[in-house]
């Protein structure tokens, strides 16, 4: 029996920062506030996540320049991982890299090959400022190193080059919510 809250279950959904939008290539600023507006703003963005269907979401992508992000992916061998980060530093990222299908909530609709390494570790603390340890592989691995761009100002097609970045960014200009990208 599950003794707490489903993340997001009092979560409120906000608007989704697409791309172009200028906040998804400022680095995030580090959270001092650990009060109850962190508390909510990681409710809404596990609301927000989940709203939209994806697997993980930074604070940035609704517009919120801080380094929080929140999960809720599978790893390859399909088991799931749920949680936040606040604070997060990308530790380790190693083994072999792979090259696989990458999407972002702030690109609807639109996948490329991207190259990202199978293991990844990162460390941050929770809303309460208790340190957290996360360490995942395969596509929990991407996940982790996915999220940890996005605060540092980076959007997987910055990872593309040649054809795949042409068509990504293409895509996304001519996709009905991609006037500005």
């Amino acid at each position: 029996m599950r003794h707490r809250p489903i993340p997001g279950s009092s979560g409120l959904v906000r608007p989704m920062t697409l791309l172009g939008d200028p906040a998804l290539h400022a680095p995030c600023e580090t959270v001092s506030d650990f009060g109850p507006s962190l508390v909510r703003l990681v409710e809404d963005m596990f609301a927000t996540m989940y709203a939209a269907e994806g697997v993980g979401l930074a604070a940035n992508q609704v517009g919120v320049p801080l380094r929080v992000f929140v999960y809720d992916c599978p790893d390859d061998e399909d088991v799931r991982h749920v949680g936040h980060i606040v604070n997060p530093r990308l530790v380790e990222a190693d083994g072999i890299t792979v090259r696989g299908p990458e999407g972002c909530l702030s690109l609807p609709g639109i996948e490329a090959g991207t190259e990202r390494f199978d293991r990844a570790v990162v460390e941050g603390v929770s809303v309460a400022g208790d340190p957290v340890r996360v360490e995942g592989t395969g596509f929990f691995a991407r996940c982790l190193q996915h999220e940890c761009d996005h605060l540092g100002g980076v959007v997987y097609t910055d990872r593309l080059s040649g054809w795949r970045r042409a068509k990504a960014l293409r895509a996304a200009r001519r996709a009905s919510w991609g006037g500005r990208a």
